[in-house]
């Protein structure tokens, strides 16, 4: 259903208070902002002069932009529990004026220039005291990759201010907002996935830089990590995807830590896989099972791929460590 004053073509829709009557403004701009960003309180002045959004999609994305008077909008729990837009997180530019966010204990006042989040799951506040434009950015929570943590500690601050990613991004987010409309839904759905990944490093490279004061906690998580690793060795659908799932954090997180080890996560499971390939092969019950059976039992699919793994970490074939370790005495 559409509401008067909008106007639509192909993936845009813009909703714009001019040409209404002053007395209609009012609910017309709240409607407009609840259908746009979620169910949400607006808290306006008695007139409102100017309002006007425009969205357009950019693959699973949504592109917005608003510019309008001082208002306030507020997300309650009761406005959460009774929506269906809690599974997306808004990345907000600040083009011009400032805002006042208060979300997960946090509350920041931001300037013109600043790129933020906050995530739809969960109550939020934005307090705009004069007129205003903002581009947004919608995206899926998961799509992000975060940990429920994760997300409590990145809503409501500036994001990358002093970084030099930090400074790339937000010029391309004003970028994609103003020409999403304009691309094909191929391309679209393309440029949408790049920039999530940008977003998606940026947000990681912040959190980062809160373990960097805390080594010993990254180090915990990753010696977690690998104890997981060690436990699950016989599972051959054990991928760097599906070890960051199970620990709530990105891949891109999960490599991050594995670069303490100077080594990749593949690689670091490779290696404790032959580790326990030549436990095997070299212990009493060796000749009971072949060594295909053995490598196969420890995740290797392939053993031909096995076999070259094993000579370049161990210099010898697995046949031939197997008959070494059969000629000594047993004890």
């Amino acid at each position: 259903m559409e509401i008067p004053g909008t106007e639509q073509g192909g993936a845009a829709t813009h909703y714009t208070t001019r040409g209404l009557p002053a007395s209609r403004r009012r609910a017309y701009w709240r409607e407009a902002l609840s259908r746009t960003f979620g169910a949400v309180d607006m808290k306006v002045g008695d007139e409102v002069e100017h309002g006007a959004i425009r969205t357009s999609l950019l693959g699973p994305l949504q592109a917005v932009t608003v510019e309008g008077d001082p208002h306030r909008a507020e997300r309650t729990r009761r406005l959460v529990a009774g929506s269906d837009n809690d599974e997306y997180v808004v990345v907000k530019l600040l083009s011009h004026g400032t805002v006042h966010v208060e979300q997960d204990t946090r509350e920041t006042c931001l300037g013109a220039g600043t790129l933020f989040m906050y995530d739809m799951a969960r109550p939020v506040r934005l307090t705009v005291p004069e007129r205003f434009r903002t581009k947004s950015l919608v995206l899926p929570r998961r799509a992000l990759g975060l940990s429920e943590s994760d997300f409590r500690r990145i809503t409501a601050v500036p994001l990358g201010a002093d970084t030099p990613l930090g400074r790339l991004v937000p010029p391309l987010v004003s970028h994609l907002v103003d020409s999403a409309a304009t691309y094909q839904p191929h391309t679209g759905g393309s440029v949408a996935a790049h920039a999530t990944s940008l977003i998606q490093t940026l947000v990681e490279e912040q959190l980062g830089f809160d373990l960097q004061d805390t080594p010993d906690a990254a180090r915990m998580t990753l010696l977690r990590i690998q104890a997981h690793i060690g436990e699950h060795l016989t599972d051959r659908d054990l991928t760097p995807e599906a070890i960051a799932r199970h620990h709530h954090m990105s891949v891109r997180y999960l490599h991050k830590l594995f670069e303490l080890e100077g080594v990749t996560v593949r690689r670091w499971i490779q290696r404790r896989r032959l580790e326990e390939c030549r436990r095997a092969l070299g212990g009493r019950e060796a000749r009971s099972r072949s060594i295909a059976a053995v490598a196969h039992h420890w995740g290797f699919a392939n053993a031909a791929h096995f076999s070259r793994s094993f000579r370049d970490a161990y210099g010898v074939s697995p046949r031939e460590w197997r008959d070494a370790a059969g000629r000594l005495p047993q004890p």
